[in-house]
């Protein structure tokens, strides 16, 4: 971050991606941490209401122009869907909101949750292709302000509304519940909360997908040079921490899928168009941090292909016969969707 590195004949990606590969790099000290991490966990992610907030400006309150630079059209910041190899980015995201989409069997006028809204992107594409109606919830004042105004735009202000509100805050019941990229702030500590707080605000035929960050290798510790700068009180979990939890929540954990490299594949897209634009995000920063960014997006990357690291979606629901007793309902609303055709027309 400070310049004192200079990696010559490649990138820090490259510099990166050959220590990753190395054998006990992180010597005495970072096995250490990683022992010690279950003990210590409860005060790195003791995300209480307040200090979540503090989170969440941390990174998400950041100049909207910022992410103007790298991310897609819709501004998805969370792991895109590869059904193709050659896809484009905006390709991917769109294909990502569909396979979600798939997977919660929207109906016209069903009242979706959607827990930590980002820019809108999500909510707006599901009141637009299945006639939801769409509640955003975000930390991030930033976020906030983008999403109402992208909602005006849209001239779907009847049927999405955004709040600045915590999850643990919200009230009412509603038919479907999503949550993408949200859940890595929570904290292990909060996980019986989080869960609780879905089965509380999901109707009794309703369905609930988390899509997360997670860990192939059982539980562990966020690098402590994340924690610092990029994602304060951010964790990203083992499926073994959070399906017990859900288990304990009385929900069912109706399909689960983990997709691999499907996020090594949008941080390249992410790093490549970041390094593009150098110039302009300087311009709104400074190079210390276009370092750090970069920084944070190649060790993201290697994160997912040389350590472990994945994405996961769980499907749920408080009744057993809540959705369909095999999968293939999902590829149907899928190329559905893709048609612009209603989804619930297609799977009938």
């Amino acid at each position: 971050m400070d310049g004192r590195l200079t990696v010559e004949g490649g990138s820090v990606y490259d510099a990166l991606a050959i220590l990753s590969r190395g054998t006990d790099v992180y010597g005495v000290l970072g096995r250490v941490h990683e022992w010690l991490a279950p003990a210590i966990r409860f005060f790195e992610q003791n995300n209480h209401l307040h200090r979540a907030r503090r989170n969440v400006a941390h990174h998400y309150d950041l100049s909207r122009s910022l992410y103007e630079l790298f991310l897609d059209r819709d501004m998805q910041y969370s792991c895109a869907y590869f059904a193709d190899s050659g896809m484009s980015l905006d390709e991917a995201q769109e294909a990502k909101k569909r396979h979600i989409a798939a997977k919660l069997l929207l109906k016209p006028g069903h009242k979706v949750l959607d827990i930590g809204c980002g820019w809108g992107g999500m909510a707006l594409y599901l009141a637009q292709k299945t006639g939801a109606h769409v509640t955003g919830i975000t930390l991030s004042q930033e976020q906030l302000a983008v999403a109402r105004e992208r909602a005006a735009q849209a001239g779907l202000a009847d049927r999405i509304r955004f709040e600045l509100c915590d999850y643990r805050e919200m009230k009412g019941q509603f038919d479907r519940i999503v949550s993408v990229g949200m859940f890595e702030h929570v904290g292990v500590p909060h996980y019986g909360r989080f869960f609780a707080k879905v089965r509380e605000l999901l109707a009794d035929d309703g369905v609930a997908l988390l899509h997360s960050i997670g860990r192939s290798d059982g539980p562990g510790s966020t690098n402590s040079w994340f924690r610092k700068y990029i994602f304060p009180g951010g964790y990203s979990p083992a499926l073994s921490e959070v399906l017990p939890v859900v288990e304990k929540a009385g929900l069912w954990a109706t399909d689960v899928e983990v997709l691999r490299l499907h996020y090594a594949q949008t941080l390249r897209h992410w790093r490549d168009r970041f390094v593009a634009r150098w110039d302009e995000a300087a311009a709104l920063y400074d190079e210390r941090f276009c370092r750090m960014w970069e920084f944070y997006l190649a060790g993201s990357e290697i994160a997912f292909r040389y350590q472990g690291h994945m994405v996961f979606q769980v499907q749920m629901a408080k009744s057993v016969g809540a959705v369909p007793l095999t999968r293939d309902y999902m590829v149907h609303a899928e190329t559905a969707l893709a048609r612009a055709v209603p989804a619930e027309t297609e799977a009938a």
